[in-house]
Formats: structure tokens, C-alpha cells, sequence
């Protein structure tokens, strides 16, 4: 059974940083795609960042140049360091891991992390 589980969410000030990690209990964890989507309220859920097997990435336009993906695959963790954080990316930040890129949605979802960015 595969479990995420994401930390180090908080509240930060904009124009600040945070470092969210998810560690994952999955076997073959080298050869999965893994990510973060986010869910503020009211509003749908978004994807954030995705990296694949080889370490390829894609992000959404509005977190491109503040937000970085980056996976170990010894300690089968996938981590997402915001930067230039603002108050539209206050949300739930849900860690999620998939079979490849295109289809991660398909695959396992941790419960979630919260950030909120406000002065």
C-alpha cells in the first residue's frame, strides 16, 4: 500500500519561502512520477509541479521561476521549495504520486499540507 506523506507547511509572510517534502513508502519509488497539486477553497484543484523518473519537470505558469521540484530517489522523497511566496498560493498542497507524468493523477494522494501566505 503506498502512503505520502507531506510536511512542512505553515504560514509565511509574502515574499517568503517555505520547503514542502513528502516522504513515500512505495516500491519502485525511481520509476514513478511524482508531484503537487494544491486546492484552495472554493476554487478546483490545480497542478503545481511534476517530476518524472528522470528528473524532468513541469510546473503551472504561475509558480514558474519562484517554485523548484526535486526528488531523492534514495530516501524516496519528492520536495517543492517556494519562494517569492504570495497570497494566491495559499492552498492545500497535496503530494501525489503516478505511473508517468501524464498520468499521475491516476496513482496515490497524501492528505495534504497547508500553506497560507498572509502579512
Amino acid at each position: 500500500q503506498v502512503r505520502l506523506v507531506e510536511s512542512g507547511g505553515g504560514l509565511v509572510q509574502p515574499g517568503g519561502s517555505l520547503r514542502l517534502s513528502c516522504a513515500a513508502s512505495v516500491s519502485l519509488f525511481s520509476i514513478r512520477a511524482m508531484g503537487w497539486y494544491r486546492q484552495a477553497p472554493g476554487k478546483q484543484r490545480e497542478l503545481v509541479a511534476v517530476i518524472g523518473r528522470l528528473g524532468s519537470t513541469n510546473y503551472a505558469d504561475s509558480v514558474k521561476g519562484r517554485f523548484t521540484i526535486s526528488r531523492d530517489n534514495a530516501k524516496r522523497t519528492v520536495t517543492l521549495q517556494m519562494n517569492s511566496l504570495k497570497p494566491e498560493d495559499t492552498a492545500g498542497y497535496y503530494c501525489v504520486q503516478g505511473p508517468t507524468m501524464a498520468t499521475i493523477e491516476s496513482g496515490s494522494w497524501g492528505q495534504g499540507t497547508q500553506v497560507t501566505v498572509s502579512s
